[in-house]
């Protein structure tokens, strides 16, 4: 079994009008960009933020909008750019040779989209889709429709989960992918239009030390945030961040197994059997 997979993690700014396309061709430029850099770094998997093409406003979908909050217009979305964007995104991936995982709006023919995470494979192909399960109000009664399923997916012998959006203030999340033995969770989280988000760093680092695995935090480049991208250790401290003055940056460091992630799981393991019998 390999002893360490280099990851890197993106900050990247984020947009808020999917109906420009304009806007959508620069988030998908930095993504490539951003992508290009993390691969010359030597990275084996790079993960990037919520919204890391567009994360819609909820004023601007409003098909009341935009004074008014109401149930999102999604035709005003484009979708073919969007799609275009993806498509380039993914294919780069597959001439770096590293696996990407690029959050996007996934759209669904008779409903509201998904908020979603793709994971593209080193070959260029999508080989998993993560759709956000725990959402906020406006979210779940005007955008979106929520995901069922915890998903999850293996890179040279590392095996990680997914989280989406207000996912990371579930705990209960992490525990199933606990069960599930992953050795890390990639979490994409957007601030975009939001301050002060500092204690989702504390809600990522908790969750990293409880379950003794690694929690990859992707946020976007909003100095107004209080958040940055990095990676937690399976103990809850930083291994690596991006620059706090919230710049776009890609920030690259080795995750491990070691002896207490295995002993966390297994310890969890045999108490959570004795507690159910």
């Amino acid at each position: 079994m390999p002893e360490a997979l280099k990851i890197a993690v993106a900050q990247s700014t984020v947009h808020r009008d999917p109906s420009d396309p304009g806007l959508l061709r620069s988030s998908g430029t930095e993504v490539r960009v951003l992508l290009r850099e993390a691969a010359a770094a030597g990275a084996r998997l790079v993960h990037f933020t919520e919204g890391a093409l567009c994360w819609p406003c909820k004023e601007i979908m409003s098909e009341l909008g935009p004074d008014e909050i109401g149930p999102s217009d999604w035709t005003k979305a484009d979708w073919t750019v969007l799609q275009e964007e993806f498509d380039s995104i993914a294919k780069l991936s597959g001439e770096l040779g590293v696996w990407t995982v690029l959050p996007s709006i996934h759209q669904l023919p008779d409903a509201r989209p998904h908020n979603s995470m793709y994971v593209v494979s080193d070959q260029g192909k999508v080989v998993a889709r993560y759709d956000e399960r725990t959402m906020s109000t406006t979210k779940i009664t005007w955008m979106y429709t929520p995901g069922k399923d915890p998903v999850t997916f293996d890179v040279d012998g590392f095996r990680f989960g997914l989280a989406l959006g207000l996912d990371v203030l579930f705990p209960e999340l992490f525990t199933e992918y606990d069960r599930l033995g992953v050795d890390g969770v990639l979490v994409s989280y957007s601030t975009a239009g939001v301050t002060h988000h500092e204690h989702i760093a504390v809600q990522a680092r908790g969750c990293a030390v409880n379950n003794t695995c690694w929690i990859s935090l992707a946020v976007p480049a909003n100095p107004e945030g209080g958040l940055q991208s990095g990676l937690i250790d399976p103990r809850g401290a930083w291994a690596i961040h991006a620059p706090t003055d919230g710049s776009p940056a890609v920030v690259t460091t080795e995750v491990r197994h070691d002896d207490v992630t295995q002993i966390g799981r297994e310890f969890r393991a045999r108490t959570r059997e004795r507690v159910n019998s």
